[in-house]
């Protein structure tokens, strides 16, 4: 890469948590599908990821979307997205920032549109009035009551739910869930993350569980039901109130029957934001469609130019 690259970009906010879609001067990953976009990006173009999310571009709370061809027709993209320290599997509050993006740009109008991700094909409808609704792929409860050893803190009893990527659900237990405290939950979530690795418990077929969720009730004068602070990969806390985990949220809400089907859930953010959200049950099965709605705000339009006499072209990366 002897010549400077451009990468122009478009940047929104889900509930204040930030998404920035790539439109152009990406590489092109060769083989159709999202799932083939995340190899792609992870073998071959990692420097991308690194360029747009770490300093001095970008900040650890930043995801980024890569669009690429889906594999499904009636799909209006297929969408891979990455933080600052790998791809995902899935983001809900970053799709609610592509479709906003998606409208801002001219490609689509109120309506029902399939988005193609590594982990399946979701819905998004983009209301009249500028909401968002997520139907996600199928989520559910793994287990129920998983003890997990923390030091300083002392027994830690959780969920384990994939809501889109995997969750360890903290009901009541270590700081208050409040922004004010949020230095105590970045300690306490994160010794609870590796702790989890450090005593092997995973999700489902030893896949590594790295989000974690503690809720709390919600500040007075908040409209929700309860109140969050998610830790995700690279020990970002998610101001918004986390759509992958609100979906876990409701699987261990459906699961224990707290929940209603067709009734509304409303989630807070650690920074006040809100997500509502209701699911279905599948026939036959323990997993249920989580539904999510929020809103999203493109906040600007840009280009990164990468000049490969800077030392930092790729991102500082520790």
């Amino acid at each position: 890469m002897s010549d400077p690259i451009s990468i122009r970009f478009i940047d929104s906010h889900t509930g204040g948590e930030p998404t920035r879609v790539v439109i152009d001067g990406a590489p092109i990953c060769p083989t159709p599908g999202a799932l083939a976009a995340r190899d792609f990006l992870a073998a071959e173009a990692d420097w991308l990821r690194r360029a747009l999310i770490l300093e001095p571009r970008g900040f650890e709370a930043i995801v980024g979307a890569y669009l690429c061809e889906p594999t499904d027709s009636d799909c209006v993209t297929g969408v891979v997205f990455f933080n600052n320290v790998a791809c995902l599997n899935s983001c809900l509050h970053g799709t609610i920032g592509l479709v906003k993006t998606l409208e801002h740009l001219g490609r689509i109008t109120p309506g029902v549109h399939k988005i193609e991700t590594p982990v399946g094909v979701i819905e998004a409808t983009l209301s009249p009035n500028g909401t968002v609704t997520v139907s996600n792929v199928p989520c559910y409860r793994l287990v129920a009551e998983q003890q997990v050893e923390v030091p300083n803190y002392g027994t830690i009893t959780g969920e384990i739910a994939w809501g889109g990527n995997w969750f360890f659900l903290i009901q009541n237990q270590g700081p208050p869930v409040r922004f004010d405290h949020l230095d105590e939950l970045t300690a306490f979530t994160s010794a609870v993350s590796q702790a989890l690795q450090d005593q092997g418990i995973t999700g489902e077929n030893n896949e590594l569980i790295d989000h974690i969720e503690s809720f709390g009730p919600p500040a007075p004068g908040l409209d929700a039901d309860s109140q969050n602070f998610v830790l995700c990969p690279g020990k970002a806390y998610d101001r918004s109130p986390c759509g992958t985990g609100t979906s876990a949220k409701l699987a261990c809400l459906a699961a224990s029957e707290k929940l209603a089907e067709g009734d509304t859930w409303r989630q807070a953010s650690i920074i006040g934001t809100c997500f509502s959200g209701q699911f279905t049950r599948l026939p036959d099965s323990q997993k249920v469609t989580p539904v999510i709605t929020g809103s999203a705000h493109v906040t600007g339009e840009s280009t990164f130019i990468l000049d490969p006499r800077d030392p930092f072209q790729f991102g500082i990366n520790p």
